[in-house]
């Protein structure tokens, strides 16, 4: 194996995890992603005396759910990584597993070399910029994001929780995505223009901004063919279209070591210095909306004013 894939997959089974000799783990990939998923479960093997390495047909579309056998084993684990071509994050497989006190982290759409630039990071300073971030925006009523590429949103949180991505997943029922980093909420409405200069879906990278309009929480332009085709088809196979549009999430970058975006959503929505903005499903962190689709993306050089304060960003 790979010295830098090694010590990053290390990094994901001790020091994120914590994993120990008696507890099992669920390692699950798919047929594109195995190369990663035997990488993790060679160090997790060495670590735990009952690990299990479970490979599956590569999925169609984020969240949609894993098979049936995937799903008990990840519900019956103490503990599980999940390296996928597809998302199975906002799933009720992943939330069903850590109901039932599994504690683990998925890894959507990771590849070998954003797998090392996002671990190799000292996981407990990422946790205290995840911190710093919490204690600027609790309890505000009215979070506005402004960036030099035109976003200006205003969200409310309402009486929901901030939550934590650090990456330690040490705690029963403790879940994160790998690589980790950011504060994030599910707004109960938010009105403005969100303009991607970053990375989204379908395209990594934007190669031109992505200008999406939203009103009383429900996105209701999008300037990107792209983007817009991949949520009307998604609404095509929800059961409540409307559920696709819905403002999802406010995410705040605190991964200290992502020094430029890669085009992976998965590791630069978490990089220090941008926030990002999810469209879809929000039942899985918080929110009252079930979709069959997460979509982030991500907005460069964001200043961010908690009740009218400007909170102090990390940086890389």
């Amino acid at each position: 194996m790979d010295n830098d894939l090694r010590a990053a997959a290390e990094t994901a089974v001790e020091a994120c995890l914590g994993l120990v000799a008696d507890e099992s783990i669920a390692v699950v990939t798919d047929d594109e992603r195995l190369p990663i998923g035997e990488a993790i479960y060679d160090v997790a093997a060495a670590q735990s005396d009952d690990a299990t390495l479970l490979r599956y047909p590569v999925g169609t579309e984020h969240g949609e759910e894993p098979p049936a056998p995937v799903a008990a084993a990840m519900r019956e684990a103490d503990a599980f990584l999940a390296p996928t071509t597809y998302s199975i994050t906002h799933t009720r497989a992943r939330q069903a597993a850590t109901e039932a006190g599994a504690r683990g982290a998925t890894l959507p759409g990771i590849t070998e070399n954003v797998l090392v630039a996002g671990l190799d990071a000292d996981y407990e300073q990422i946790a205290a910029a995840c911190e710093s971030i919490h204690k600027q925006v609790r309890g505000a009523g009215e979070i506005r994001v402004t960036a030099p590429g035109g976003t200006d949103i205003v969200v409310e949180p309402g009486d929901r929780p901030w939550h934590l991505d650090t990456g330690l997943v040490r705690d029963p029922g403790s879940f994160s995505n790998l690589p980790a980093g950011e504060t994030f909420v599910s707004p109960t409405t938010a009105n403005g223009r969100i303009v991607v200069d970053g990375t989204m879906r379908p395209h990594g990278l934007v190669e031109e901004p992505v200008q999406i309009e939203v009103e009383a929480g429900q996105v209701v332009e999008v300037s990107d063919a792209g983007v817009r085709e991949s949520l009307e088809a998604a609404a095509e196979n929800a059961a409540d279209p409307d559920a696709v549009y819905n403002l999802a999430e406010l995410g705040v970058g605190a991964n200290v070591g992502v020094a430029e975006l890669m085009g992976s959503v998965l590791l630069d929505e978490k990089a220090a210095g941008t926030v990002h903005l999810a469209v879809g499903d929000d039942a899985s962190i918080g929110g009252d909306v079930e979709a069959p689709i997460h979509s982030d993306g991500v907005v460069r050089d964001p200043t961010v004013r908690a009740d009218g304060e400007a909170i102090t960003l990390p940086s890389p």
